[in-house]
């Protein structure tokens, strides 16, 4: 569907763009996008189609990705070690979260929450598995994901892992997107 061909002069103006510079892009005249965008023709689906795409080429173009902003060292544990490990890990690097990576696996998530529920049993930390304790694995995405759905999946999960040819590259958390946002 079409949207109405009144966006095209929205579109274009969002961009910074004359009427030549846009008809350049798309290579149609000049004169074509200044009678579109006064209503004095109905175009070709075609001629549309190419200025629309150019259009929405640049919108796609200025979007943030995941790999802008991903820390690239993943700090990780395993499910067969305890949760003292993990306090341990987390405490040295002053995060509040931990994926759980068996082999080339995301099998789950440690979070600061998980920890304390478990320390509030009063269980002895080095006799619990982190398996026993964790949440299900975070999402995972290619380091070609737009930020506007990573930061869609970080209200459900406390950190996305970046992962590209079945290799795990990158993770991100709320404080990363809020720390891109804010420089």
């Amino acid at each position: 569907m079409l949207p109405e061909l009144s966006e095209i002069k929205r579109l274009r103006r969002k961009h910074g763009l004359t009427q030549l510079d846009l008809a350049r892009m798309a290579r149609v005249s000049q004169s074509l996008i200044a009678k579109i965008e006064s209503g004095k023709i109905d175009p070709a689906f075609t001629n549309v189609r190419k200025i629309l795409d150019v259009l929405y080429g640049l919108n796609e173009a200025k979007e943030h990705r995941v790999e802008e902003l991903m820390i690239k060292k993943i700090i990780s544990c395993s499910s067969s070690d305890t949760v003292d490990i993990a306090i341990k890990s987390m405490k040295n690097h002053g995060i509040s979260q931990l994926p759980i990576i068996d082999g080339s696996i995301a099998v789950g998530l440690v979070t600061e929450s998980n920890l304390l529920d478990t320390l509030s049993l009063g269980r002895k930390v080095s006799d619990v598995r982190i398996g026993e304790v964790m949440q299900e694995a975070p999402p995972i995405v290619s380091r070609k994901t737009p930020l506007k759905i990573v930061m869609d999946l970080l209200r459900y999960s406390p950190l996305v892992l970046i992962a590209d040819n079945g290799r795990f590259e990158g993770v991100t958390t709320k404080a990363d997107v809020l720390r891109f946002n804010s420089a």
